[in-house]
Order: structure tokens, then C-alpha cells, then sequence
């Protein structure tokens, strides 16, 4: 290695960590993030007030009884456990509300810069094309990450202000203490975080596609929501476990004694494949593309 280019690796790490901790802070102190943070949080209060004022006037969750469409698994469970409160929010938000926020953030990564003008300036050295396109994906993932943790965070608090905390009985029947429970809601946190690294890779390469940030964004949701649509035709069995959101609840599983790490398994497995395409579709494209705004 010659002397000028021991010199230039420190100072490409520096402006790359420096370019990051930018990325953070712009995408973080946005009103949009804010808002949609705002919404994240908001869902689960709404289902923590509507299932105790269902439960308070005697007409019980669901007014139908099992079966009766009265929403997640997890939530008859509420009423006797507010940790469960954690859960539902999860498998309330992750179908749509979640995965359309990402979709937000990720459409508008590149797209956003370019109708700004400001892509020719973020790509000048040494950060280069694949430094900046990795910076945007981890901004994205640190979203996920965020995002989620609000909406269990938020289940949380409610779930001990409306209901009681304490031992909870698994999926199983098998009964765990708060402090384990406390742990697999982290866990499952977790788990839902990186069911969105699929989208977020998607959502990176449609917004190489485009100057719009907008038409990014739509296309994005517009994809997820196709995607959801044809998870629930019969016919289609064949292809869907190879959907992004096909394992997505899949999660409730760890919620079972022992684990049941198959359909977990399979679920990370499809992220990182959807990761791997996707990243390196918008890798190829982001590179050769002719920057001019």
C-alpha cells in the first residue's frame, strides 16, 4: 500500500462515519419522521383504550368470541396482561404501518436527494457512490430498528397504565415470568426490526430508479400493498412463501416453549435474500446512473 493511499483510508472511514452520523440526524429531526413516529406510537394506545372500554361495558374482546374477527391472536389476552398489549401492537402494525413508513424513508433516500439537487454534492470524495448507498440502507435499518422499539415501547407503557403486569402464559400454555416475558417482547422487537429489511432493500432500488421522491415513496407502498394482496390469494400458494411479508408474523413463535425456529428461520432467511437482490440491483443501478441534479 502506497503512502497516499494509507493516508486516504482513515480519511475515508472519517467522512464515511461522519457522512452516517449526518444521514442520522437529517432523517431523524424531519417533520415526516416525526409524524410517522407519532402515528407508530398512537396505534397501540388506540387498541389499548378501545380493548378497555370494550372489556369495561361486559361485551368482552371481539363482541364474537374466538373466531368472531375481533383481531391478533394476542389480544384476548390483554385484559389479563398487559405485555400482551406488546405483541398485538407488533402484529397490528407490521402487515402495513410499519412496512409503509420504511417504504417512506427508503423511497425517498436517493430519489429525495436527486429532486433536491443535493445527490452531486453528497457524492463527492471520498465518499463515493457505494459508500453513500450504504450510508442510505443503514439510515434505513437504523429506522426500522427506531421504529419498531416506538411501537413496542408505546404498547408497553400503555399496557401497564390500562392493565395489570405479571406472569404470562405462553402461546404453549407453558407460564414464564414478566422478567422472561419482558425479555421475548425485546426479542420479538427484534425480529420485526430486521422482517423490514426486505422492503427497506426495495424500497432503495426503486428510489435509484427515479428523480421523484414522491414516485418513489408511492411506488414502494404500491409494491407492498400488491405484494399483501396476492400473499392471500390460494391459488398463489406455490410462490408465496418466497413474498417478503409471507413469515412476517412468524414471530409469534417465540412466544411458544420451546421456540419454534423454522418459520423464524425462514423469515430472516428471506430478508437477507430480498437484502442481498435488492442492495445489489440498486448497487449496480446507483453506480452507472448519469448523476444530474
Amino acid at each position: 500500500m502506497s503512502q497516499a493511499e494509507a493516508t486516504a483510508s482513515p480519511v475515508r472511514l472519517v467522512w464515511t462515519l461522519g457522512l452516517l452520523r449526518s444521514e442520522l440526524g437529517v432523517t431523524f429531526r424531519r417533520w415526516r419522521t416525526r409524524a410517522l413516529f407519532a402515528v407508530l406510537a398512537g396505534v397501540p394506545v388506540l387498541i389499548g383504550v378501545a380493548v378497555k372500554i370494550e372489556t369495561s361495558d361486559g361485551s368482552g374482546i371481539g363482541g364474537g368470541g374466538a373466531g368472531g374477527g375481533g383481531g391478533p391472536a394476542f389480544i384476548a389476552q390483554i385484559t389479563n396482561n398487559g405485555l400482551f398489549l406488546v405483541f398485538t401492537a407488533l402484529a397490528a402494525t407490521l402487515p402495513f404501518f410499519l412496512p409503509m413508513a420504511v417504504g417512506v424513508v427508503a423511497g425517498d433516500a436517493i430519489a429525495g436527494e436527486a429532486n433536491a439537487g443535493t445527490l452531486r454534492y453528497l457524492l463527492v470524495a471520498p465518499a463515493g457512490r457505494t459508500r453513500l448507498l450504504l450510508t442510505k440502507y443503514a439510515t434505513t435499518m437504523a429506522f426500522c430498528l427506531v421504529a419498531t422499539l416506538i411501537v413496542a415501547v408505546s404498547a408497553l407503557i400503555t399496557g401497564a397504565i390500562l392493565f395489570p403486569l405479571g406472569d404470562l402464559v405462553t402461546i404453549s400454555g407453558t407460564q414464564i415470568s414478566f422478567a422472561e416475558g419482558l425479555w421475548r417482547a425485546f426479542l420479538i422487537a427484534l425480529v420485526v426490526a430486521a422482517s423490514l429489511l426486505g422492503i427497506a432493500a426495495l424500497g432503495l432500488f426503486v428510489s435509484t430508479l427515479t428523480s421523484s421522491g414522491i414516485a418513489a415513496m408511492a411506488t414502494t407502498v404500491g409494491l407492498l400493498i400488491t405484494v399483501q394482496i396476492l400473499d392471500q390469494i390460494p391459488q398463489l400458494h406455490a410462490i408465496q412463501p418466497y413474498f417478503f411479508s409471507h413469515h412476517w408474523l412468524s414471530f409469534a413463535d417465540l412466544m411458544r416453549e420451546p421456540v419454534y425456529w423454522d418459520d423464524l428461520i425462514k423469515n430472516l432467511e428471506i430478508q437477507a435474500l430480498y437484502a442481498a437482490v435488492f442492495g445489489s440491483a440498486a448497487w449496480a443501478r446507483f453506480t452507472a446512473k448519469d448523476i444530474t441534479a
